[in-house]
């Protein structure tokens, strides 16, 4: 877990971009940040850099993890940070959301709020005469292809197989619910990660338990622009599907900064 202090640091400088120009009609800007684990101490820690949100962005993507314990006076916390931002702000849970059991709660402080926490269920944005989907599960662990767990044996590694599959379907049929919406932009956000490629840095070991590769079958199948995830704090934060949808990983320790920034076109 990155400490305050740290956090502190990453919230200050320049914010990385890809594609575009400052100002450009013609793309959406996405603000994406995950794992910023966010405690009662950190009140007020990452609002001025979120405050200038609306020069430089159209959306902001929280990519969970946005507590440390999950509990409700951290999502209160989380919550008073992007509060009338200026611009909308959506959201999945991550791990830590839910280790409280309170996830429903974390869920509805972020939505008091504003903030629009998907899972398994999707959103569209206008954007400057544009229509941006954005389709979002927490997501959830398994391993990759050729390398990963079966839904075979025993009760609760069969359930474990199947909690990956659910979620990977919810993020599908939100995906296929922007397709038929006729989205010219569409975004999959997640946790857990769908490619091993922006794994690159963490330990072998544990990449099986950072995400799975049903989740990539999903954005491929149901189409994306652009997928998002956090979760892997010694990550890299570019990858790709074997679809060729553009994976990145924006854990704040990976990004270093209080949120990445990504240019996309924009079809009207």
């Amino acid at each position: 877990m990155t400490s305050a202090g740290e956090h502190g640091r990453q919230g200050r400088g320049a914010v990385p971009h890809e594609g575009g120009a400052e100002g450009d009609p013609d793309v959406v800007r996405v603000a994406a940040v995950g794992d910023i684990h966010l405690g009662t101490d950190s009140r007020g820690l990452l609002r001025p850099s979120f405050a200038t949100l609306p020069l430089c962005a159209d959306v902001l993507l929280l990519a969970g993890d946005l507590t440390r314990h999950g509990t409700v006076a951290e999502a209160e916390v989380v919550a008073d940070e992007v509060r009338d931002l200026g611009v909308p702000v959506v959201a999945v849970l991550g791990n830590h959301d839910y280790h409280d059991e309170r996830e429903t709660d974390v869920a509805h402080a972020l939505a008091d709020a504003g903030v629009t926490v998907l899972e398994g269920e999707s959103v569209v944005l206008p954007v400057d005469g544009g229509r941006v989907g954005i389709a979002g599960a927490k997501g959830f662990c398994g391993g990759f292809a050729g390398r990963s767990a079966g839904e075979f044996g025993e009760r609760e590694m069969k359930e474990f197989v199947r909690t990956a599959r659910r979620a990977a379907e919810g993020l599908h049929q939100a995906l296929a619910e922007l397709s038929a919406d006729g989205c010219g932009v569409r975004i999959a956000l997640t946790h857990y990660a769908p490619v091993p490629d922006t794994l690159a840095g963490e330990p072998v070991e544990i990449q099986p338990f950072l995400g799975s590769y049903l989740l990539a079958e999903a954005i491929d199948d149901g189409g994306a622009d652009l997928a998002v995830h956090g979760h892997a704090h010694l990550g890299t934060e570019h990858g790709m599907t074997a679809g060729g949808v553009r994976v990145r990983n924006v854990a704040q320790p990976v990004i270093g900064r209080a949120f990445a920034l990504y240019h996309l076109p924009l079809t009207r």
